[in-house]
Parts: C-alpha cells; structure tokens; sequence
C-alpha cells in the first residue's frame, strides 16, 4: 500500500525542487495527499506547483500556501508565465500550515512528511498541533555531518537549516521519527551522461508536459536565469544537471537500501550548523551511499518512464 505523502517545499528558486516533485509525482510507493510552499513569496511557489500539477494530471492534489517568509529570485518565471492559481482545477488551500496539521491527523497510516526546504511551515504546524509527531515521519534534506557543499571535507551551514535555523532546531527537537539527507549525500548528485541523454530524448519524445519534459524545460529556462551564479561556471546546461540534492528526500520517502543510514544524536546551533552531540535528539542520517548508480538509474527510469 502506497504512503501517505505530504511535500513541502520552496520549489522556485533552485531548479532541484522541480527535479524532486516531478520524481515524487512518478513514485507509485507515495501517495502524495498535500503540497505546501515554504518561505519567499509562497504564492508564486504555489503557481509553480500547480502549474505541474496540472500538466502531470495530478489536480486531486491539494495544495496549501506557506508562511511568506523572506524572499529569493523567480528564477521560473520564464517557464511559468502568466499561469494564475485561478487555473488550477484543484484545491487551494490559503493555510498552508492548518493542511499540514489537519492531513496528517487525519491520515489512517503513518505520514511521510518530505521536507525540502527551510522549515517554518513545519515549526508552525507542531506548535498548533504537537500531536503531529505521533501520526508523521519527519523526512528532510537538511544539515551537513561530515561532508560539506562539493564534497568538501568537512561539514557546512546547510542552506535549509541556517535561513531559519530555530524553527529547524524546533523540528529537530520534536518527539517524531527523523531521517535526513545532509550534504553528504544529497550533495553529490548529478544527472550526466547516458542518463541525462536519456531524459532530453524522453522530453523531446513525450513533449512539454511529460515528467521529463517538466524536468528539461525548468532545467534550461533556470539556468538561463541563474547562469552568473559562480557554482555554475562550468555546467554545461545541455550535458548534464545541477546538484539534485532534494531527489534524496524524495526517495528516503519510501526506501533507504541505496544508502548507509547512521542513528546519530543531532543538535541544530542557532546559528545553523548540524552537530553530532550527545545532548541532541536521535536522527537517521544517510551518511554515505552504497550504491549511487542504481539511485540515479532509478531516478532516471521514473523520470522517462522507461526501464534502462
């Protein structure tokens, strides 16, 4: 039985989270029940879901609006035009952060709460409703253990974490289940090669609308947008992704066989470092990979719809 799924994310800025919702949409193990956007202009976020939603015949999926905390780029703009909420056939949902609660309450299994972006919604949710942490599996791309951005030696303030760290800290203390992907081994994963080939022909062949038609269209009309970004000097946009960090959530959804998975206490700084500490709350990190190539295969297979 698939299970019941809830995303939120802060989809719009950086291209991975189309990558990761396009990838969670084609995962028959996930029964996605809600959709929430996560800090920035959540509005424009929820635009760009739905947009997606619609094109992959998913309009039974709600979607929540976010706390509008912040405020980064629309780097989609380009691919989202003038699409309007008003478009959408399905349920918008104006708090963001009572659809959490309220989904997960009412849920008849266990959730898996995929988390992909900094957490405030998520903070909120558990101050309104702490009981959340007895019906939910916390699942989030956050911290960094031993590894930093780039494979760096050594462990770095997390984007997800550090933007706002005290609500991630909240989160992290909060009496649920807990699996991560940190930077050590999110933070390695890109899409080249065969693979990348595959879903640019899976684009042109299935068309605009298709999971990798959504994928290949973002990808290029945000690197158009990012281009003077210094990460991505040397990415050659019709080779090979960005880093896909959020497609290791996505999947720690639903299995964990590809990954070596570590139960370690963690404690988040004020100040948005991930330490291991034997003060802090027992979380299960995917430190290291045991099998890289038969993740990005299946990433790939689900992308184009094709078994390799």
């Amino acid at each position: 039985m698939a299970i019941p799924t809830v995303l939120d994310t802060d989809i719009g800025h950086d291209v991975d989270d189309v990558w990761a919702l396009a990838f969670l949409l084609r995962c028959p193990e996930l029964d996605v029940k809600l959709i929430t956007t996560s800090t920035g202009d959540t509005v424009y976020r929820a635009r760009l879901v739905a947009k997606i939603l619609e094109l992959m015949g998913c309009t039974h999926i709600p979607i929540g609006i976010g706390i509008p905390l912040d405020d980064n780029p629309h780097t989609h703009d380009a691919w989202l035009g003038d699409y309007d909420l008003d478009q959408y056939s399905g349920t918008i949902l104006p708090d963001g952060v009572g659809a959490i609660c309220d989904t997960i309450m009412q849920a008849d299994d266990k959730v898996s709460l995929i988390c992909i972006g900094p957490l405030p919604n998520i903070a909120a949710a558990l101050a309104r409703q702490p009981e959340i942490t007895d019906k939910a599996t916390f699942i989030g791309m956050h911290g960094s253990i031993r590894r930093g951005y780039l494979d760096a030696p050594k462990p770095m303030r997390e984007f997800n974490v550090k933007m706002h760290a005290l609500a991630c800290r909240a989160v992290f203390e909060a009496s649920w289940e807990k699996v991560i992907t940190p930077l050590d081994t999110c933070g390695n994963v890109i899409l080249d090669g065969e693979r990348f080939a595959a879903i640019r022909q899976a684009a042109e062949r299935n068309g605009p609308a298709s999971a990798a038609g959504i994928t290949m269209d973002n990808h290029l009309a945000w690197f158009e947008a990012v281009r003077a970004w210094p990460i991505l000097k040397t990415l050659d946009p019709l080779k090979q992704s960005s880093i896909l960090y959020d497609l290791v959530a996505v999947y720690l959804g639903f299995a964990n066989d590809l990954l070596d998975m570590e139960s370690l206490p963690i404690v988040i700084t004020p100040d948005g470092k991930t330490l291991v500490d034997d003060s802090g709350e027992v979380v299960l990190c995917a430190t290291n990979w045991r099998d890289k190539d038969a993740f990005l295969d299946l990433v790939t297979q689900r992308l184009i719809g094709e078994a390799l």
